[in-house]
């Protein structure tokens, strides 16, 4: 590589952060450049009070992935966070029963035969059988699919079988169980890319089982600190990180990168530039105007996007004895996804996420407090819902729907503090393209080669990493993302590296 080949990168988000921890190690000159005055992007935190809240992922999956980014800057992830594995996993909340969901088999079985005699072999066979789809998919998520022939890679061919084409996740589960309620129990992780059941491929069942095969973790400080540690690695790569800037546009010319411009009107320039922002806003604020033909406004509004979420983060001025991840569902779950899939305004029988962190973590409230992270899916800004006037009113149902269904009795008198987060404001504040906080649908047509490229294929020397891109939205599939990404360029400039991810074209 000629020394000094200079990458910018345009946001401090975790896909931001892995690429750039990869390149700096790799001997780059890598500049992030993130408009806030800390790093993370809404994989961030805030503070109040005494009260620190991760503002949006909570859910640690497939940690390998993490730890390997870690690892090929030879470094240990252990040194700089400290993770637990949850059990159980998450408590599910229905209107006929509570299950709680372990990732130890033996305990999973005997949930499973208590509640639904009989559906024990099911989950044996759900667990003997998506251990083959996710070791025949997992390469191809590792894949760049900046070029079609890519279909044609041993990988992918070999994987064709277990996409079960045609087939939604809850199609493909039927297979397993007879019981309605266990269905769900295995399919409603659609959410996590912001998507129903009943429409998500069922390519996805690779994302229970991953669950039950490897756990979820909490990471001490809230999962906000992977991003602040990633930040600090960077950093001790010889990584620059300019806080508070952010970026306006890119600069392009004759269909090349050159650089970007910042708000306050300095312009930077450099070999690659990455955009880490949300997916529709680099389109459509950082692009400048009538340059992208792909992805225009008009265009991307025709794209399916995910659905968005309203948020609620508390400080009580207790401890509630309930698990770390809880998840209430409402008494007809398909009509709530649907009516949120068809921007239908939701007004009564929720489904709900709660995270009580302050039970498995004493570093995230006041002592003798609890930190409540409050989630419900909700129709994206298509919907045209009127937050400011309905969000008090939408606030006080979550609330009581949590007192009533919830260990969290009389929830709203306890409360010292509290924070709101609208879809408006994930556009408005968290510059979230229609407030899709899941970034693009992940139905098969925008998936693999039909999903942005992390190479971006109208502008030379310019990247993506993130949830918009390949492979997908989730913080494993993100840091995946910046791995990719970060190997790519590195092809590029012929620079030998050793990756766990060998599988990049």
């Amino acid at each position: 590589m000629e020394k000094g080949k200079k990458i910018l990168i345009e946001g401090a988000g975790p896909g931001g952060l892995a690429a750039g921890m990869l390149l700096a190690h790799r001997g780059f000159e890598v500049h992030i450049f993130e408009k806030e005055g800390k790093a993370g992007g809404r994989n961030c935190y805030f503070e109040r009070d005494g009260f620190k809240f991760d503002i949006g992922p909570t859910f640690l999956m497939l940690k390998s992935i993490l730890e390997e980014v870690f690892e090929e800057c030879n470094k240990n992830a252990s040194s700089y966070l400290k993770l637990t594995r949850l059990s159980p996993m998450y408590r599910l909340y229905f209107y006929d029963k509570t299950l709680d969901i372990y990732d130890e088999e033996d305990k999973m079985l005997e949930v499973i035969e208590k509640n639904f005699p009989g559906n024990g072999k099911g989950f044996e066979n759900f667990l003997k059988r998506e251990k083959v789809r996710f070791e025949k998919m997992y390469p191809c998520l590792q894949k760049s699919y900046s070029k079609f022939s890519s279909f044609f890679s041993k990988e992918f061919l070999s994987a064709i079988p277990y996409l079960s084409l045609g087939k939604s996740m809850y199609q493909e589960l039927g297979k397993y169980f007879d019981d309605e309620t266990l269905k769900i129990s295995f399919t409603f992780q659609s959410k996590y890319l912001g998507m129903s059941p009943w429409s998500c491929p069922a390519a996805f069942m690779i994302i229970p089982y991953i669950e039950h095969r490897f756990g979820i973790y909490h990471t001490e400080g809230g999962l906000s600190e992977i991003s602040s540690q990633m930040a600090r690695a960077f950093e001790e790569e010889g990584g620059k990180i300019h806080y508070s800037k952010k970026v306006n546009s890119l600069i392009i010319e004759k269909g090349k990168t050159k650089g970007i411009e910042l708000e306050e009107g300095e312009k930077i320039l450099g070999d690659e530039v990455i955009l880490n922002a949300d997916f529709g806003y680099s389109m459509t604020k950082l692009v400048p105007e009538g340059f992208s033909r792909k992805y225009s406004r008009q265009k991307l509004l025709s794209k399916l996007f995910s659905c968005s979420t309203f948020m609620l983060y508390l400080g009580l001025d207790k401890i509630f004895d309930l698990p770390h991840h809880n998840i209430i569902f409402s008494r007809d779950y398909k009509k709530f996804i649907q009516d949120v899939a068809d921007f239908i305004d939701v007004k009564e029988d929720l489904s709900i996420y709660v995270r009580n962190a302050s039970l498995s973590d004493k570093t995230l409230a006041p002592e003798g407090m609890s930190n409540i992270y409050i989630l419900v899916p909700v129709p994206n800004n298509k919907s045209k819902i009127n937050w400011e006037e309905k969000k008090q009113p939408f606030k006080e149902l979550i609330l009581k729907t949590i007192s009533e269904r919830t260990e969290l009795k009389d929830i709203e008198n306890h409360i010292v503090i509290e924070k709101i987060i609208t879809p408006q404001d994930w556009e408005d504040k968290f510059n979230v393209f229609l407030g899709a906080t899941f970034n693009l649908g992940h139905n098969l047509s925008q998936m693999l080669y039909f999903r942005p490229h992390n190479q971006y294929e109208e502008f030379e020397n310019l990247w993506l990493v993130g949830g918009g891109t390949h492979p997908g939205s989730g913080l494993p599939t993100i840091y995946e993302s910046g791995r990719i990404t970060a190997n790519l360029i590195s092809k590029k400039y012929k620079v030998k590296f050793k990756t766990k991810n060998l599988l990049f074209d």
